[in-house]
């Protein structure tokens, strides 16, 4: 089977997703999506019309995201009418899922220069979940409202599948804030070290002007008292009726699991950032690769996909990382580097001690809860921020998975040339 091959990989800086406040929440979801795919063509030089495919990740397709968004960018970045693009939708995973396919196609056969990559403006996304639950909606992924489906796979929000999941395995807030106090120190280091900066780059707008050229999210003050004082998150919201039938986010996971005491652990500080950004990495066969010149920086050794529980939503990363790893015939000691997506810090917590990974080896420059988490570029991006480290470092394999919802997960294993 061919191989495929990672050329280059890029990203926008995260903004913060909040209208009024965040730089880049003014900007068009294509303008984000142009700036990287532009940033590719440019640094390898792209013939654009030998382009097979650019496949696109975002999660809520509505409003300025909908309208197949990978292939309007292509068109607003200049490239050539040939280069055709797709959207899909795996939620949180979605940015992993557009770089396995693309390597599929290049293993296959069937292609020999796909772009993959995503874009998510959760300042666009967060007001639309807020309308949906002013008038009483489920947000999209949690059922949507689908009272057989909820009968069946009862789907809560994601905070409460959070808390719910760190009761039932005995995690402690103590805990979940040290996870999310050192994504903070690390993510600091990784600025000032310039660890990032070899695939970062600036969002300008129409006239040539600097919108953002940094992380946005960060919060390097961060200290353990200041984390131990916040109140959590979800504990009302919890309780918050959805229905006339007085259905709330904690009774929908007490119908499977009736016994559960749900107790609430986390809040802003060890929870994913709400930002806006994308990513964009280029795989290349490696026939094409050497018939024009672009140098190899990884190869993908293995994709996998996995389902679990969708009302506990996010516990398939551990199941997933498993998987990957017999596919490849690879052991957990052989990897080098983990990035799993600190969508709540219980995740990346259960991740490590199942796993029973050393945690010098997981999320080495910051996770999610200090850089932010841009649903549908998420996975692109730690695809992108794993290969910079393991090029840093001179390690060989690094394994890349995140939860996602519905209670899926997707994982990818890249081996640095």
């Amino acid at each position: 089977m061919p191989d495929a091959y990672i050329i280059d990989a890029v990203r926008t800086p995260r903004g913060i997703g909040k209208t009024g406040k965040g730089a880049l929440a003014h900007m068009h979801p294509q303008h984000l999506a142009a700036t990287v795919l532009k940033a590719i063509k440019d640094r390898n030089h792209l013939d654009t019309a030998d382009v097979d495919d650019i496949i696109w990740s975002t999660s809520t397709q509505r409003g300025k995201q909908g309208g197949d968004l990978g292939r309007m960018a292509a068109l607003d970045a200049g490239y050539d009418q040939k280069a055709s693009g797709t959207t899909l939708d795996r939620f949180c995973g979605g940015g992993i899922t557009s770089v396995s396919l693309a390597a599929a196609q290049i293993m296959s056969g069937m292609e020999d220069l796909v772009i993959a990559g995503g874009t998510e403006m959760m300042s666009l996304t967060s007001s639309m979940m807020q309308e949906e639950m002013a008038e009483g909606k489920r947000p999209l992924g949690m059922g949507s409202g689908n009272a057989r489906l909820q009968e069946t796979h009862p789907q809560s929000h994601q905070g409460i599948c959070g808390d719910a999941i760190a009761s039932m395995e005995g995690i402690d807030r103590e805990a979940l804030d040290a996870l999310g106090l050192v994504s903070q120190q690390r993510a600091a280091r990784a600025i000032a070290e310039g660890r990032f900066d070899k695939s970062l780059v600036p969002v300008t707008d129409d006239e040539g002007n600097v919108v953002l050229d940094q992380e946005e999210f960060p919060r390097p003050q961060t200290t353990a008292e200041g984390l131990a004082a916040l109140k959590p998150s979800f504990a009302g919201m919890g309780d918050m009726p959805l229905d006339q039938d007085g259905t709330t986010f904690k009774s929908l996971i007490n119908r499977k699991y009736p016994d559960l005491e749900i107790k609430h652990f986390h809040h802003a500080g060890n929870s994913s950032g709400v930002v806006d950004g994308a990513a964009a990495v280029l795989l290349a066969s490696k026939e094409y690769a050497d018939a024009h010149g672009l140098k190899p920086r990884a190869r993908i050794v293995a994709t996998a996909n996995i389902g679990d529980d969708p009302t506990l939503m996010l516990n398939a990363p551990v199941p997933a990382a498993r998987k990957v790893l017999k596919k490849a015939g690879l052991t957990v000691d052989d990897i080098d580097l983990w990035e799993i997506n600190e969508a709540f810090a219980v995740v990346a917590e259960k991740f490590i001690r199942d796993l029973d990974l050393d945690r010098e080896k997981v999320n080495v420059n910051g996770g999610a809860i200090a850089l932010g988490h841009p649903i549908g570029a998420t996975g692109s991006i730690l695809i992108g921020t794993i290969l910079d480290e393991l090029e840093r470092t001179g390690g060989r394999y690094g394994l890349v998975t995140m939860c996602a919802a519905g209670g899926m997960a997707p994982a990818i294993i890249i081996e640095r040339v």
